[in-house]
């Protein structure tokens, strides 16, 4: 069909792009939903003051999952090959952070939150114009990960030894995860 010349009923069809992005956000939330999950599991013995936010954390997670797999639907497309991989890490991450306390805990979401931040961002970017409805996907989930990050940022663990050991590691296994989905 030439788009060129649609009805305005039509909508052009998504980018091959918008949708590689959609089914990686989409593995990410699930992701974050187990490192919400294992972290909850451990905080309530070594963190119990966390509890309560985790929870609403993991809370915006599982909808911002319901986000992404609604679109994936919309679009007739399957989840990402790495969802499990992402289910699995993220539930290691959260349960061994969570061994840790509030400092691990807190630096964990903060390195997350700011790769996650930054990539959304770049999304926004490059989809704008070109796959509207990813967009509007990837943008009603921009507010909740930027309060995820400031908030766990807000307990000023940032220069905690957790903080300095889990950054990078957190930090470079999230792009890795997002650079892996990208290509499967």
């Amino acid at each position: 069909m030439d788009w060129t010349h649609q009805d305005a009923t039509e909508k052009p069809p998504a980018t091959d792009l918008g949708n590689r992005i959609i089914k990686v956000n989409h593995a990410g939330e699930h992701g974050a939903v187990n490192i919400y999950t294992g972290q909850i599991l451990l905080a309530r013995v070594t963190a119990p003051h966390m509890v309560a936010e985790l929870c609403e954390f993991r809370s915006h997670e599982q909808r911002h999952r319901a986000i992404f797999r609604a679109e994936l639907e919309r679009r007739g497309r399957p989840r990402c090959r790495s969802y499990h991989l992402c289910g699995a890490g993220g539930l290691v991450l959260g349960l061994v952070t969570g061994l840790f306390g509030s400092a691990a805990i807190s630096a964990t979401t903060t390195a997350v939150e700011s790769v996650v931040l930054r990539h959304l961002e770049h999304q926004l970017e490059v989809l704008r114009g070109n796959d509207p409805d990813a967009v509007i996907a990837i943008a009603s989930i921009v507010a909740e990960e930027q309060q995820h990050h400031d908030q766990s940022l807000a307990h000023g663990q940032t220069r905690s030894f957790w903080a300095r050991l889990l950054d990078p590691i957190v930090t470079n296994s999230t792009e890795a995860v997002i650079w892996m989905g990208m290509r499967l």
